[in-house]
């Protein structure tokens, strides 16, 4: 089951010591946690849209997403102190595995006029934030269930020092990067 841990022992992290001249190891890179978030409208009365994106992180992820507040009020954006502006789930381990491996494989091919990620969705540290527009693509989602869409962001961190050796590892482990022409 765990085939994307397989493959990181066998595959990346080898590739990886020749590469950076690693003498551990432990000094490779790897996975840390993959974070889900929506960020909700501000100043939305509708309870229905947080709902149904509590739904759907529940199903994307498996596990209850956590709501985020506001820290401070904002008149100009109708944000008080407290209010709910956004839910995220935190994956690590197994969870962060499956996910990543379902990201890799399954979800992003099934994203419309997709053509690969943008090596400039990557960090100075070498983590990796992707948005979708709708969270159709995911498996887990019938789109004939779906009554509201609203974006989703996915940031997959790693351990990485440098933007080269977190673009390398998540390149290694089959992250669909465009060729930068």
């Amino acid at each position: 089951m765990a085939v994307l841990a397989d493959h990181y022992k066998k595959s990346v992290v080898p590739a990886l010591k020749e590469r950076f001249g690693y003498k551990n190891v432990y000094q490779v890179p790897r996975l840390d946690k993959v974070v889900l978030n929506v960020g909700l409208p501000a100043g939305s009365k509708d309870a229905k849209l947080a709902e149904t994106a509590e739904q759907v992180l529940r199903r994307i992820s498996g596990q209850q997403p956590v709501k985020t507040l506001a820290k401070k009020s904002i008149s100009n954006f109708k944000i008080r102190k407290g209010m709910v502006v956004g839910l995220m789930v935190t994956l690590r381990g197994k969870r962060m595995e499956a996910f990543a491996e379902k990201l890799i494989h399954i979800t992003l091919p099934r994203v419309r006029d997709f053509r690969g990620l943008s090596p400039k969705a990557l960090d100075g540290r070498g983590n990796l934030s992707i948005g979708f527009k709708e969270f159709i693509a995911f498996p887990e989602i019938h789109p004939d269930e779906v009554e509201r869409l609203h974006g989703l962001e996915v940031a997959v961190v790693t351990t990485a020092k440098t933007r080269d050796e977190g673009f390398a590892l998540l390149k290694l482990l089959g992250f669909p990067f465009k060729d930068s022409n």
